[in-house]
């Protein structure tokens, strides 16, 4: 598969300190990798510099082989606070054809690409109606349908099913592991919950505390089809669980990437 995404030697100070030193990893088209780590390991904030959204201190970022300047065309971001991000005044349908508007001539055309978008995560029913007067799990169906709308190569996910209940976030992770079979998408996800990152991801970079260097990098050795159940009691899955975290736990300084 070809490289879609690579990080190369990216660190990030803040005026308190740095917060991110030496990452480095590559992503091929069509991969789901989740990043894993401590609060305030720079988590976030890498994923704001692949997004473009923050400039990094040092290093590059590269999308397609060329470095990354501004915010691309073809990505889309989940962010953790769905209540922030959807406006309250349009529709669900509106929000969802809201980004279009600067890709997608005709509002006929923008509709319908909202529609399939809600059709994908199961919402289409409830496309007339206002945000608030959904459930936090689907509003977050929302936020995930309006990024799909625009139909990104690469999409970024940020703490994305952090907010909701655990039977929600269970049928949001299902969901994601579906739209990424279904739309060939190349998925990023941050979270700091070990058990997520193995059950979602084809792959696991986890980072040590602050500043975060990338301490793991662990292909995830389970099928394509998962189950919430089974998957979870396999052997590979508490293999790798395990490992992961007990890497998380060594110190970060003189450590070496683990690659499997």
């Amino acid at each position: 598969m070809s490289r879609l995404l690579e990080v190369r030697s990216l660190s990030h100070r803040y005026p308190a300190g740095w917060v991110l030193r030496e990452v480095s990893f590559a992503m091929p088209a069509g991969e789901l990798a989740c990043i894993v780590g401590p609060s305030g390991c720079g988590k976030s904030t890498l994923l704001r510099c692949v997004a473009g959204l923050t400039v990094p201190t040092d290093g590059v970022v590269r999308l397609r082989g060329a470095p990354l300047i501004g915010v691309p065309t073809d990505l889309a971001v989940v962010f953790q606070d769905y209540t922030r991000s959807l406006f309250p005044w349009l529709s669900v349908r509106g929000n969802v054809a809201f980004p279009l508007r600067w890709r997608v001539s005709g509002r006929a055309e923008r509709h319908r690409r909202a529609e399939e978008a809600l059709d994908r995560v199961g919402l289409r029913h409830v496309a007339g109606r206002r945000p608030w007067q959904l459930s936090g799990g689907m509003q977050q169906r929302v936020a995930i349908a309006r990024a799909l709308a625009s139909r990104p190569s690469l999409l970024l996910m940020d703490e994305p099913f952090a907010s909701v209940d655990a039977q929600t976030r269970a049928e949001l992770q299902d969901l994601l592991r579906e739209i990424r079979r279904d739309s060939g998408a190349t998925v990023l996800v941050v979270t700091h919950d070990i058990d997520e990152s193995v059950y979602l991801g084809d792959r696991v970079i986890a980072l040590s505390r602050a500043p975060g260097c990338v301490v793991a990098d662990i292909p995830v050795d389970l099928p394509d089809e998962r189950d919430q159940i089974t998957t979870r009691e396999s052997t590979a899955f508490v293999a790798s669980r395990g490992k992961l975290a007990r890497l998380l736990q060594a110190p970060a300084r003189g450590m070496e990437p683990t690659r499997d």
